[in-house]
């Protein structure tokens, strides 16, 4: 436990007025009683009462010069090294003063030195990892344009490594976070128990597994010569799936049909034959014989066309659910094709809105390609218009220009051409047989312009591609490997390997057990003693009542900008998913804490105070509010992110990241340490927190 230091400044500042009081009241009495004693006169009255006052006064007056000269210098030499402990670049707010101002010179000796150790050693350790930094960020950026998700866990199976295509894979579920259990993004008892299988050379391992709704394959791999790391790639085999479970499962049931009736529709013209040219008197006399074997090849030869129609349709089916048709954006497709018909001009300007549609789109650039080279004739050269056209369940291309249509022969001519880009040399047919598709050409109704019309398969996909995100610092953590196991008692746990949840809670007031609600909550993660800078919860809640404007003026939230959010409830079964094994952290957590508790949702890890825990190490100090901290620890809150739930989260994340060298200075290394520490520093005033 910390020994304590200076007293609380209110303490002393009582005691010393007291006993001036005491000491002025009891002199004026003393001089009341000598007074009527003596009777003196003149300056002997003057003197008996200015002594009387002397020592209440010089009570006060010492007091005064130690608050001034020793105990405010002594609480700001504390704040300062509270910082350069936190934070050894933060700047000097207040420099040594009154009677310790000759440790000045010293202290500033003592910072300039422990500064230039610490320049000189991220010197040299930023020349001895430059190499390995750039070896990792070569890394890095192969990891995140791999389009196959991967992942990297520990033996404990934490995450330590996931590319951004594993984040677009597992896009919005709340298992996928370093440090967190792969069974929070994968809760199926196969894949652990195949896991622990593993063999140790490398070789994979397929599974196949459900994840909400969709089919997963994955391959397993044990890195070699790893301390039990396993590496894990996904595919989403629903649709693969699909269909050998629907289109070909049909296909494979009408095959039986198909040989039966053909057996019976090949039977019944044996025997016909059979009487017409061998047995001709009895196939005169046999005329009902004749009939029947004529209504039998009759119906099945009509059975049989039914049945192929019906196969010629599921193999249509197949090719139009082709895996090498995928959704594109269709300014993408008109750039692309842009930079293969003339990477050096720009020929194609897209018009119109931009819409998804189903292709292939390598067939597709080749297949147009073809087209402008064979049919120059009758195509300008000084460029074409894009245009995407929404239809029935299709989706219009259209290349525009000025001129006339191209003849249907000479696109029935093209259409036979080959294409010795694409594998196997297929024609322009098949490829548009590929995508169920025709072309055809067309005059506007301008009379001035015409167009070349392709039509596609649509997609349900709808807006514009998301901004590719820019790699992330925390999409790797190798260190997670050496934290101790899981199943390691919480307590004794140190606290640099904690993952910690930062949280705050906006509410509609104050009055929480009066009615008064949640409306936004926010939260950020540690691990590892590293704030995730994207790793983050934040999520609006309808409250279901009004949002009085005078909460409004505090964190900005309107009636509308709740309006549509899912309720508590279902926000706070999500953030439990987030908070997952973690220790939560807040600033008075106490009010927080009863704003997401009795929902039906259990918070029963531990809870960390900010709070508390800068009041137990600053008795002495005034202002623990996160305000005062954050100017305490030379923190920053971004514009337009105070009061706000994440905003604030942050904030207390990195309190929480600066408090952390104080708390291992003295010696308070675990979590059971610091939840006693904690405890200590709730005063009677706070059992009535709320």
């Amino acid at each position: 436990m910390t020994t304590r230091g200076l007293p609380k400044r209110q303490k002393l500042i009582g005691l010393w007025l007291l006993l001036s009081g005491v000491s002025i009241f009891g002199g004026a009495i003393f001089a009341m009683w000598l007074d009527a004693q003596l009777q003196p006169q003149g300056t002997v009255r003057l003197a008996l009462w200015l002594g009387s006052f002397s020592g209440g006064g010089t009570i006060f007056l010492v007091g005064l010069l130690l608050e001034r000269m020793l105990f405010t210098p002594l609480r700001h030499l504390q704040v300062q090294l509270a910082r350069l402990v936190a934070n050894p670049d933060a700047r000097d707010e207040h420099p040594p003063e009154g009677w310790l101002k000759s440790l000045g010179p010293d202290l500033r000796r003592v910072r300039e030195s422990w500064r230039a150790d610490r320049s000189r050693l991220a010197t040299a350790h930023t020349e001895g990892a430059r190499s390995a930094a750039r070896i990792r960020q070569e890394l890095e950026t192969l990891l995140q344009v791999l389009e196959t998700p991967l992942l990297l866990c520990d033996q404990h199976r934490r995450l330590m490594l996931f590319n951004q295509a594993a984040e677009e894979f597992f896009d919005d579920h709340t298992g996928l976070g370093l440090g967190k259990r792969l069974e929070a993004l994968l809760p199926v008892s196969s894949l652990q128990d195949m896991m622990r299988q593993l063999p140790g050379d490398g070789s994979p391992r397929e599974l196949l597994t459900p994840c909400q709704e969709r089919w997963l394959r994955v391959v397993m791999r044990r890195v070699p010569g790893s301390d039990g790391e396993t590496l894990l790639t996904f595919t989403d085999a629903t649709a693969a799936w699909s269909r050998e479970m629907g289109v070909r499962a049909e296909l494979a049931d009408m095959l039986p049909s198909l040989r039966r009736h053909g057996a019976s529709l090949t039977s019944a013209a044996d025997a016909l034959i059979h009487l017409r040219y061998h047995d001709k008197e009895q196939f005169e006399e046999s005329t009902g014989l004749r009939q029947r074997l004529e209504r039998v090849i009759n119906e099945e030869s009509q059975i049989l066309g039914s049945t192929i129609e019906q196969v010629s349709g599921l193999l249509d089916a197949m090719q139009h659910q082709g895996e090498r048709l995928m959704p594109m954006w269709s300014n993408d497709f008109w750039q692309a094709l842009d930079e293969r018909l003339d990477p050096e001009h720009r020929l194609i300007t897209p018009i119109g809105m931009p819409a998804w549609f189903r292709g292939d789109a390598p067939a597709l650039i080749a297949l147009l390609d073809s087209l402008v080279r064979h049919l120059n004739a009758y195509l300008p050269d000084n460029g074409f218009e894009g245009e995407v056209c929404l239809g029935n369940k299709r989706v219009y291309l259209d290349l525009i220009w000025r001129g006339k249509p191209i003849p249907q022969r000479e696109l029935a001519l093209w259409s036979e051409q080959p294409l010795p880009s694409l594998p196997l040399t297929p024609r322009v047919a098949d490829v548009l047989r590929q995508h169920a598709s025709d072309v055809w050409s067309l005059a506007d109704p301008d009379g001035e312009h015409a167009r070349l019309r392709l039509p596609l398969p649509a997609t349900e996909r709808v807006g514009a591609p998301r901004e590719p995100t820019p790699p992330r610092p925390e999409f790797h953590d190798f260190g997670i490997a050496e934290l101790p196991p899981p199943d390691e008692a919480l307590a004794s746990r140190p606290l640099r390997s904690l993952d910690v949840v930062a949280f705050d809670t906006e509410t509609t007031g104050l009055e929480l057990r009066r009615g008064d609600t949640v409306i936004s909550l926010g939260a950020c993660r540690i691990v590892n003693a590293r704030l995730l800078a994207s790793d983050v919860f934040d999520q609006k809640v309808d409250p279901k009542r009004p949002i009085p404007p005078a909460s409004t003026a505090i964190h900005g939230l309107t009636d509308a900008d709740v309006a549509g959010a899912p309720p508590l409830e279902v926000v706070l079964s999500r953030f439990r998913g987030y908070v997952d094994g973690a220790v939560l952290l807040a600033h008075n957590a106490a009010f927080d804490m009863l704003a997401i508790s009795q929902k039906g949702v259990d918070f029963d890890m531990p809870v960390l105070d900010t709070l508390l825990l800068s009041r137990a190490l600053d008795e002495a100090l005034d202002g623990h509010d996160l305000d005062s901290l954050a100017q305490r620890y030379d923190l920053s809150f971004p514009a337009g992110t105070r009061h706000t739930a994440l905003g604030d989260a942050r904030v207390t994340a990195e309190l929480w990241l600066a408090l952390l060298p104080r708390l291992e200075a003295r010696g308070i290394d675990t979590l059971e340490q610091l939840l006693a520490l904690q405890h200590n520093a709730i005063d009677r005033e706070d059992a009535n927190v709320s």
